[in-house]
């Protein structure tokens, strides 16, 4: 079998505790879960309705402005801008911060909670997709997606906890326990799929926050 991103060879990872089965890359450290193992809609949808992220809770505003200091305001102005919310969820939260607080036109996408394809023939000065991108299987159709969707010099910031191509950290991470969580990044990956695509990663804080400009 080989990486979906840098199409190198990858080994198999049994987790005993999970019984799942992942696969890793040497090269690229991308980690993923066997095709066999990613959740039906009617599970991955069960699964979302468990969380419970609200514009009313203090701490997950103050968790979202952490993530627009870092990754977004040191690469764009917002203010007057374009910006889609990518997997915005049931209350696309983000997408108001940004637009009643800090200025920008947003609109929002999600697949269950959203499903309109609002960015249809469209380009944006920046997007955001916070804890979304390990759901999806694909990495570079889904950065292709994002790239098509961005103008030249566009932001793309993204928020998904970074992995490490260990046995041992995998066997004790919290983050594969979610069974929606199917692919695993990290700054390494980013890199190659940047590359590929035509991005720039110009920022990351090492743990779960990206930046990427689109060239």
């Amino acid at each position: 079998m080989n990486c979906p991103v840098c199409k190198s060879l990858v080994t198999g990872y049994a987790h005993q505790k999970l019984k799942n089965l992942y696969h890793i890359c040497s090269n690229c450290e991308f980690i993923f879960k066997d095709s066999t193992q990613i959740p039906t809609d009617d599970v991955a949808f069960t699964q979302y309705q468990t969380h419970k992220n609200s514009k009313e809770d203090e701490c997950y505003i103050e968790y979202l402005y952490h993530f627009i200091n870092i990754t977004l305001k040191p690469f764009t102005q917002i203010q007057g801008e374009t910006g889609l919310e990518f997997g915005s969820g049931p209350s696309p939260v983000l997408a108001e911060l940004l637009s009643k607080r800090e200025g920008a036109t947003m609109e929002n996408y999600d697949l269950y909670y959203a499903p309109e394809k609002c960015y249809e023939g469209k380009r944006y000065d920046f997007i955001t997709s916070t804890e979304v991108i390990e759901h999806i299987e694909n990495p570079l159709e889904l950065f292709q997606f994002f790239k098509t969707h961005l103008n030249p010099g566009g932001i793309l910031a993204v928020m998904t906890n970074f992995s490490e191509p260990t046995e041992d950290f995998l066997d004790k991470w919290h983050y594969l326990r979610d069974v929606t969580h199917i692919s695993f990044y990290n700054p390494k990956n980013l890199e190659y799929i940047a590359h590929e695509i035509g991005f720039e990663l110009i920022f990351h804080d090492s743990k779960k926050c990206a930046t990427l400009r689109a060239k």
